[in-house]
């Protein structure tokens, strides 16, 4: 896949996302308490948040490899500062186990999908490759 070589363009999509995060988590709460459907859906939010992130973060670092964990990294790093974000937005708090547990699940989810399609695109050899030249050919 060829990809343009302009650092906003590559990190356009994660750029993209970050936005789309901060402001899902801008909005205010006004909920005194939230069913258990709500609670799903908005952890889910977190998992698919993150592990799109991860991802679009990664494929500004060109898919390189060696640079998934950096994009996993900084993910994280993005969901501290997001959840320090809702300590300023009334009816939101901060809440490190959402960081730890669900922001991270969703960037580790993308991770071991992202290494699992890497492995896959890779040629399995049983030994050298040797090429037979003839004489004829």
């Amino acid at each position: 896949m060829r990809f343009s070589k302009n650092l906003m363009l590559k990190l356009l999509p994660a750029l993209l996302m970050m936005t789309a995060i901060f402001l899902f988590s801008a909005r205010p709460s006004t909920d005194e308490q939230s069913s258990i459907w709500q609670n799903i859906i908005y952890k889910g939010g977190h998992v698919i948040g993150y592990a799109l992130l991860t991802l679009s973060l990664w494929r500004g670092f060109d898919f390189d490899g060696k640079r998934i964990w950096l994009a996993w990294l900084l993910s994280i790093v993005y969901a501290m500062s997001d959840e320090y974000h809702q300590t300023f937005v009334p009816g939101r708090h901060p809440a490190v186990f959402d960081v730890v547990v669900y922001d991270n699940l969703g960037a580790l989810i993308s991770v071991w999908f992202a290494r699992l399609l890497v492995k896959q695109k890779q040629p399995i050899h049983d030994g050298p490759v040797v090429e037979n030249v003839t004489a004829d050919g």
